[in-house]
């Protein structure tokens, strides 16, 4: 599984998770709001799919893709942990 926080680093990749946060779309779609090629969002949806950002199902010929709501939380309580907003602030 790759590292999520390695994962949205990419500013292509921030990006689909914006629209991605619009709901469930197909990997066409997600695409057509690009000006990449397919196979390189293809990639950038790999990619976050093995960091367990995005979730994606097949139906028939088509791959769906949306957003791992669990996963992000933890991300999102991780990183606030680290402001000290909303728990304990890590100190050595």
């Amino acid at each position: 599984m790759g590292c999520p926080y390695k994962a949205i680093a990419d500013d292509t990749r921030r990006k689909i998770l914006e629209f991605l946060s619009e709901g469930e779309s197909a990997a066409g779609d997600i695409a057509s709001k690009f000006d990449i090629s397919k196979p390189a969002i293809s990639n950038h949806l790999k990619i976050l799919k093995e960091a367990d950002i995005v979730n994606e199902r097949k139906v028939r010929q088509n791959r769906l893709y949306s957003l791992n709501g669990d996963k992000i939380n933890n991300m999102k309580f991780f990183l606030t942990s680290l402001t000290g907003k909303g728990s304990q602030n890590l100190r050595a």
